[in-house]
């Protein structure tokens, strides 16, 4: 991707990747081909409005109220009033990234043509995005049905000069934010407020960034295991290809190629091979099955994300004049769900429950999590001169130097806390609106779960990989395998060996970033000529 070229909003072909580009600062353009679209979607709109047929959010209520008929002359108030009455969240504001990728979504759902606005209202949006202009979203207060309603409010807000915004790193009132921006304020019209708050994008945001990170976490393991396996004297005899054909899942075959590669040419393992042992420990031998089910669970994951992002997740759905005989149930006249010309429909649908997403996501969370335990599994060998071969808490002196006592207790209260952010948050559902929204999907929970669990997976990851790097040092002048040495060599550029106990406090938050930006994985893909998967 050219880091210049603005990412194409086009409801189609937007990736993963260029949502978290955008995240990250790059900037967006509504693509040429979509107006028309746009236009198409927004004059069935207009046409609705000409008859006298309910349409639901067009020219009714919204909820419990759908019945409620709006005059002609309160429609424009009737989607500010949507706006100011759904941003009520609660909680710590999203990120900035999250808050990019958020607008990002929002825009490209409407892209699709499906939800009736006009293509200024897509620019708007995209405008917020190349001008820096960022909504403070709160966290908390969406159910996931009818999509991240309280969440996308606070982000619609922005559009109508309402609430607050970020703006050259100052938070401030958002009328203020677009004044300073060079921006100005948009008057909502017939349906637009409701496309703008209907839908998933705020747990898809959240989502999409945690499984970017994952992604990186989970090929990090698999280096940071590697080493372990060198301090302990392990074997990678049960990384077999052959062991992995009798078993194919994807995930499983992927680590443990990764791991062979890593562990190929080691002196540690030629100095021990002959030594008798028959196997490893689970937490050793059993890696390519553990993170290759993270691994699995991830491009689940990815694949529903994949689908949401390019998703019309709005309510109603305009199909104007697409051709297609209106579908109209047996013996039920045309209604609420149904308005326009002949060839055109408005339909009342559920696209906007965040089941898919939130089940996914949870998924993600238990394979991450089943990652960070056999991780903390591994520092608790490592610790152990019992389990390991090496010093008491991996430090010289041990007792008068605790070494790596502590951070293995830190890693252990992480994994703690990631178990129980596990449970699964889809299984629940609360009935709102007067019971009209009977069964709501806790996607966003299901999102900002899985966003903490892999920070906690992050920094349990770096206290093995500092652990392994401690260990591997007292193995010297015996080399682990090229790829888990270049690793081991990487770190160390970046965090002296243990001598003696010392604040541990930074060498504990460079081991995170260097896990978390692939730059462990990186070293090791340079120094083997392959990059890992």
């Amino acid at each position: 991707m050219d880091a210049d070229a603005p990412v194409l909003i086009d409801g189609e072909s937007l990736t993963l990747e260029g949502v978290a580009a955008v995240a990250g600062g790059a900037p967006a353009a509504l693509a040429p081909q979509v107006r028309p679209r746009l236009e198409a979607s927004r004059a069935a709109v207009v046409r609705c409005l000409e008859g006298d047929r309910p349409v639901y959010g067009v020219n009714t209520g919204f909820g419990a109220m759908a019945e409620v008929r709006i005059p002609p002359h309160e429609i424009a108030h009737l989607q500010r009033n949507l706006v100011v009455s759904h941003a009520c969240g609660v909680g710590p504001p999203f990120p900035t990234p999250v808050v990019r990728a958020m607008t990002l979504l929002r825009a490209n759902t409407l892209a699709r043509g499906h939800s009736g606005v006009r293509p200024e209202v897509v620019e708007a949006l995209a405008a917020l995005l190349n001008a820096g202009v960022h909504p403070v979203v709160p966290s908390q207060g969406s159910v996931g049905a009818s999509g991240d309603l309280a969440p996308l409010a606070h982000l619609a807000a922005v559009l109508i000069g309402l609430g607050e915004a970020e703006y050259r790193g100052v938070v401030q009132p958002a009328a203020d934010a677009l004044l300073g921006a060079g921006l100005g304020p948009i008057v909502l019209e017939a349906k637009e407020g409701l496309a703008l708050i209907n839908g998933t994008q705020a747990m898809t945001a959240v989502g999409a960034l945690a499984l970017t990170d994952a992604s990186r976490l989970l090929t990090a393991a698999d280096v940071v295991g590697a080493m372990t396996l060198e301090a302990l004297m392990g074997t990678p005899r049960a990384f077999d290809a052959r062991v992995q054909a009798v078993r194919p899942h994807p995930g499983q075959a992927a680590s443990a190629e990764n791991l062979r590669r890593l562990l190929a040419d080691s002196p540690i393992y030629e100095s021990h091979r002959d030594c008798g042992r028959v196997q490893d420990a689970y937490s050793l031998r059993c890696m390519p099955q553990v993170h290759g089910a993270g691994r699995d669970a991830a491009e689940h994951a990815r694949r529903v994300l994949a689908i949401e992002v390019n998703s019309a997740t709005d309510n109603p759905l305009v199909f104007p004049e697409d051709g297609a005989e209106p579908f109209v149930g047996a013996g039920t006249p045309r209604g609420p769900q149904t308005g326009g010309g002949p060839s055109e429909e408005f339909i009342s649908a559920g696209n906007f429950h965040g089941q898919p997403v939130a089940a996914a996501l949870d998924a993600l969370k238990i394979g991450l999590v089943a990652v960070a335990s056999i991780s903390e599994r591994r520092t608790a060998r490592l610790v152990d001169p019992a389990l390991s071969g090496l010093p008491p808490f991996l430090v010289e002196r041990s007792g008068l130097n605790s070494g790596f006592m502590i951070p293995h207790v830190v890693a252990a209260s992480l994994v703690s806390e990631a178990k129980a952010l596990a449970a699964p948050a889809s299984v629940d559902s609360i009935p709102t609106s007067a019971n009209k929204e009977d069964h709501v999907s806790m996607g966003l929970h299901a999102a900002r779960q899985a966003a903490q669990i892999v920070d906690l997976l992050a920094q349990v990851l770096a206290i093995e990989a500092l652990a392994a790097a401690q260990g591997l040092d007292f193995r010297r002048p015996l080399r682990a395998g090229r790829g888990a040495a270049a690793a081991h060599e990487r770190l160390r550029e970046a965090i002296p060996r243990l001598d003696g106990d010392r604040l541990m406090g930074a060498d504990l938050a460079v081991a995170k970033r260097l896990v978390l930006s692939g730059a462990l994985a990186e070293a090791a893909g340079d120094a083997l000529g392959v990059r890992l998967w």
